[in-house]
């Protein structure tokens, strides 16, 4: 049987994401998403629910994460759901956690942090267990490289004749 662990939410960062490396020197982000649900009662009362997801990204990705990325920020995340098990300690009871494993990522919003139209990129890691040579330097994001321009193929959408 085929088998699908595919999650997209959109929604605003609850913390600063809190950064860690691994001791090879792997980067991990930890930070927590809230996603907003409107909905009408059938009295046309408006509620609002709110859901609080915990969300963690590696390597390359979770750096740009601590580097661009703010509490309030909205924010489109892509990745898989991951359970985390282990025994407490304190009770010696079972403990597990949902949370969410980062793969793509989408800022949006204004580069100041805050909501409303402007700035867009998206960053993609696609192996997220491989890990960089050292912590290192933070780095901007690669952009990609544009096509060279062709003044046949750049034409307005108005110049277009069907």
């Amino acid at each position: 049987m085929p088998n699908l662990n595919k999650v997209m939410l959109m929604g605003n960062l609850t913390r600063d994401p809190e950064i860690k490396y691994t001791p090879k020197g792997t980067a991990i982000a930890a930070f927590g998403l809230a996603v907003n649900r409107n909905y009408t009662l059938e009295n046309g009362e408006k509620r609002e629910e709110v859901t609080f997801v915990d969300c963690e990204a590696y390597a390359r990705l979770a750096e740009i994460i601590g580097e661009y990325c703010k509490k309030g920020r909205p924010l489109f995340v892509e990745g898989r759901l991951k359970l985390d098990s282990w025994d407490d300690k304190a009770s010696g009871q079972k403990r597990s956690k949902m949370k969410v494993v980062v793969e793509t990522m989408q800022l949006l919003g204004s580069r100041d942090g805050g909501g409303g139209g402007g700035h867009d990129s998206t960053v993609e890691y696609a192996d997220a267990q491989a890990a960089p040579s050292a912590p290192a330097q933070r780095r901007a994001p690669a952009q990609a490289p544009r096509p060279p321009v062709d003044p046949d193929l750049d034409a307005a959408p108005d110049d277009i004749p069907f």
